[in-house]
């Protein structure tokens, strides 16, 4: 069985929020090789376990899957069905998910955001 992961990313700073927020981000789970990088071949194996959880601040959390697309790419996908626009891991495939470290994930209206890895955790 792949090393599965709950990360949670945090907003880094930006212009409304200079600190951060630990109540913009995203709590993912995904299969991790020995380097913190995402197992895309472990993910066919466990992709129903990959789920996601977006929280913004006093928005309804959504709730999807981490998805891997044609071309590499990953993101989070809300709809299942596909009517709603993904979220994408912004180079998802070359970061390594370590605590400190910084992901950006472009949103379903084009603006990319960056993150800070704050917990990498086993399932």
């Amino acid at each position: 069985m792949p090393a599965l992961k709950k990360i949670r990313l945090n907003l880094a700073r930006t212009k409304a929020h200079p600190a951060g927020s630990a109540r913009h981000g995203y709590e993912f789970v995904a299969p991790l090789d020995e380097t913190g990088h995402i197992d895309a071949e472990a993910w066919k194996k466990v992709r129903d376990k990959c789920r996601v959880r977006r929280f913004w601040g006093d928005e309804a959390e959504d709730l999807g899957h981490l998805v891997h697309r044609p071309g590499g790419s990953w993101a989070f996908r809300w709809d299942i069905t596909g009517d709603d626009d993904d979220e994408a891991g912004y180079r998802f495939g070359a970061h390594a998910f370590g605590v400190g470290e910084y992901v950006s994930i472009r949103d379903e209206d084009g603006e990319l955001n960056t993150f800070t890895v704050v917990t990498v955790l086993p399932v």
